[in-house]
């Protein structure tokens, strides 16, 4: 039987996780309507019915939230597990055969930016400015997304084999264009495309690099 004094280490963690989670949505709402720039801690914190200083002590400061509410986004939810290890990035190796694959995750990223489009939308329409905290927060989710897309193709590599002649990093260079979210944001919300539509173009796109890029074995 458990005692009070056991449990509460595992209430305590509950209880700041609920935190993260007031704020974060708070923060999500906040910025979606009125971007990045105008919102300051203070305004974080009242939205979210906490102290600035529970804003600075169970996250950080307007970067270090908007980040975690990206993250949270991205996810879906607010468990600590890698996008690579969450079922619908691992569910693209089923894919029969190497067009398959690149389709499915032309898929995963029509998900994910229809999770994450309108928030990077809203904070990043004035551009990071001189503030150094956007300007890091852009730097982390563009090395992250690269990793995302070496991830891809390591997997595209390994499930469905080898190519004789990769294109020293040329590859990946171009997925890294092509999955830029900004590009999403272009066709969609400003050129009128439906999701469908951008999901298509991308996973025609993707196919067509890897053609161009390697030759297969036996081809």
């Amino acid at each position: 039987m458990s005692t009070g004094r056991a449990e509460r280490p595992g209430v305590r963690a509950e209880s700041a996780r609920a935190t993260r989670r007031r704020i974060v949505d708070a923060a999500t709402s906040l910025l979606l309507a009125e971007g990045y720039h105008d919102v300051s801690v203070a305004a974080l914190a009242k939205a979210a019915g906490v102290s600035p200083q529970t804003v600075y002590n169970a996250i950080g400061g307007k970067a270090e939230v908007l980040k975690l509410a990206y993250d949270t986004l991205l996810a879906g939810d607010d468990a600590p597990i890698p996008m690579s290890e969450r079922p619908e990035f691992r569910a693209i190796a089923q894919a029969p055969d190497r067009r398959g694959l690149l389709v499915a995750y032309a898929a995963l990223c029509g998900l994910i930016y229809g999770r994450v489009g309108s928030l990077l939308g809203a904070v990043l329409a004035q551009g990071p400015g001189a503030d150094a905290g956007l300007a890091r927060f852009v730097e982390a989710i563009e090395a992250e997304r690269r990793t995302g897309n070496a991830n891809v193709i390591r997997l595209l590599d390994s499930v469905h084999g080898t190519p004789e002649t990769p294109c020293s990093g040329a590859f990946l260079d171009e997925m890294w264009t092509l999955t830029a979210p900004e590009v999403y944001d272009r066709l969609v919300r400003r050129c009128g495309w439906t999701h469908d539509s951008y999901v298509g173009w991308l996973g025609q796109v993707l196919v067509a690099a890897d053609a161009r890029h390697f030759r297969h074995r036996g081809e």
